[in-house]
């Protein structure tokens, strides 16, 4: 068999999963980051590329003569021009379902964190002002069971639902808003969005973003959300305005866990970054679907698609 040309554009988003997969399909040139000054150049002569988040254009696409596949080592395909790589014949893959557990188990870490004041607990023992108490234990910070209470889920796809199932098992009442007006479930009571927003306890987002969800929740919506709610973002950035989670936080006992943002890296002059309740805003780098399980599954199913 002839030896196929493959590049792989950002390698370092996988960490140190064993890429050795490759090396059985081709000649493998593995970069670890590629910026959009040297994307054309590195894929030129290549017959598959592998991206997880570098952009591939159709300028990229007319230039790369040999061009046969790109495998997205992602679910979303958005940095693809889908259209382009239909006119020029090129086979776009993509690996859907590999991080549903990894991000059904951080939802819960989320939201185990928040409810449970992880931070203040942590530092209260670590500092010594534990030590120095006159009390056996620490009430200041009440945490609250999920038994009971209203759980409402924004996205009800295949995360969604695996994220009710386990609330329903911790005793919560489950509801869903389902953004593309598709997915139904005989399970869960369906809610309109606002009536889950005033109602829900706990909200958990696991929408895609598109043009029903972008800016979906913005100051208006995220305003009447309960006192105490606790509303988390594991879908995508843009879904919830990031502003208005800066201000909320700030003027409303709501509290907020976003793992994604509408631009990532996070920019260092974002509102999120400059919040007076920091105990009320936890954020994590986007690393949901990056479990060590996740990752080498998504890593197999690359190989598979090029193979």
């Amino acid at each position: 068999m002839q030896s196929r040309t493959i590049v792989l554009l950002d390698t370092l988003t996988f960490g140190d999963t064993d890429l050795s997969c490759f090396d059985r399909l081709g000649s493998v040139t593995a970069y670890k980051t590629t910026s959009p000054q040297e994307t054309l150049k590195r894929i030129t002569d290549a017959e598959v590329i592998v991206t997880n988040k570098v952009v591939i254009t159709k300028e990229h696409m007319q230039h790369a003569k040999n061009l046969k596949l790109i495998c997205v080592a992602a679910t979303g395909m958005n940095n693809v021009d889908l259209e382009a790589a239909k006119e020029f014949g090129i086979a776009v893959k993509n690996v859907a379902g590999y991080s549903t557990d990894s991000v059904i188990q951080h939802t819960f870490s989320m939201l185990f964190y928040l409810i449970g004041h992880s931070r203040y607990y942590d530092e209260v023992v670590k500092s010594g002002a534990y030590s120095k108490s006159a009390l056996f234990t620490d009430v200041s910070h009440p945490f609250f069971e999920i038994k009971g209470k209203r759980w409402g889920i924004i996205g009800l796809g295949e995360i969604g639902r695996g994220v009710a199932n386990i609330a329903k098992c911790f005793g919560a009442d489950v509801c869903y808003y389902s953004t593309s007006g598709v997915n139904r479930s005989q399970d869960f009571q369906r809610a309109d969005l606002d009536e889950l927003l005033k109602n829900c306890d706990i909200i958990t987002v696991h929408a895609p973003l598109n043009e029903k969800t972008k800016n979906l929740l913005d100051y208006e919506k995220l305003f009447t959300c309960k006192e105490g709610a606790v509303v988390l973002n594991l879908g995508r950035g843009g879904i919830i305005n990031e502003s208005a989670v800066a201000r909320l936080v700030d003027e409303k006992n709501i509290s907020f866990g976003l793992d994604v943002f509408e631009k990532e890296p996070l920019p260092q002059e974002s509102p999120l970054l400059h919040v007076k309740n920091k105990e009320r805003l936890y954020m994590t780098p986007h690393i949901a679907w990056t479990s060590v399980e996740a990752r080498e599954k998504l890593i197999q199913s690359v190989c598979e698609n090029i193979q």
